[in-house]
């Protein structure tokens, strides 16, 4: 039987994968095309768009991981397009690309079951990215509702590591760079292309012991602070919810 903890140490992959693939999928590129939106600006104005019209600094606020002007540039590049609407559009790529990629999955109605308590008991505190996508209405299909609200389980994860994160002392670079990563969309686990990926300038500094001593600490901060999250469910939906996600994530 599975506990709180070991349940967040085992969906974290899954949902952060799944939680995460449209982000990188072929609705959000088309999306883009037709909004003549560049890949980041409708990141930014999709993804943060629940904060609200704010300025740049409250998303970079938010989003954390990525170098300060490169959210000011795609924020701002992105502002054509109304909030309320980006994140319509963002949230109808979630759900298209869950519908596809998991749109064969019986067990989509039942993750989907198990989450929304862990979703609606969840604290906001620390995770206004989650706060507003939890806002967002969820679809009523399975296999869309199944993958939004693994988006927002990401968004919560990814606000309660980022607060680890910051009470470690770590730059966000050297956080990224210290470890390996294994939910991101694109399955990119090396700290250097991740790094890469969020567009940290080259060339970057070999972390020490000490900061992958810290880095690891985070991770496990991030578990047990995910733990609380998931103490929801009993031990046996614990162990449906691990079994259904490792199906969907092996699709």
């Amino acid at each position: 039987m599975a506990d709180p903890r070991t349940t967040a140490v085992q969906v974290k992959t899954p949902i952060g994968q799944l939680g995460g693939g449209f982000m990188v999928s072929r609705e959000a590129k088309a999306l883009c095309e037709e909004h003549g939106l560049g890949p980041r600006a409708l990141y930014f104005r999709g993804r943060c768009g629940v904060l609200g019209e704010c300025d740049a600094d409250v998303v970079t606020a938010a989003a954390v991981f990525f170098p300060q002007a490169h959210v000011e540039e795609s924020w701002n590049a992105g502002r054509k397009l109304p909030v309320e609407r980006a994140v319509e559009l963002y949230t109808e790529a979630c759900r298209a690309w869950g519908r596809r990629k998991l749109g064969g999955h019986d067990g989509c109605a039942r993750i989907a079951e198990l989450l929304l308590p862990v979703v609606r008991r969840a604290s906001p505190v620390g995770a206004p990215l989650f706060a507003g996508w939890r806002a967002v209405p969820l679809p009523d299909d399975a296999p869309a509702r199944a993958v939004q609200l693994m988006h927002v389980v990401r968004e919560l994860r990814g606000g309660l590591h980022a607060n680890a994160v910051v009470a470690a002392g770590l730059h966000p670079l050297e956080a990224t760079l210290a470890a390996q990563h294994s939910g991101t969309p694109l399955g990119i686990s090396q700290g250097e292309a991740v790094a890469r990926f969020f567009t940290w300038p080259e060339p970057y500094e070999q972390p020490g012991p000490e900061v992958v001593a810290r880095r690891a600490a985070v991770e496990e901060t991030t578990d047990d602070l995910m733990a609380e999250v998931f103490s929801v469910l009993t031990d046996s939906e614990s162990d449906e919810l691990i079994e259904l996600l490792r199906f969907g994530h092996a699709r």
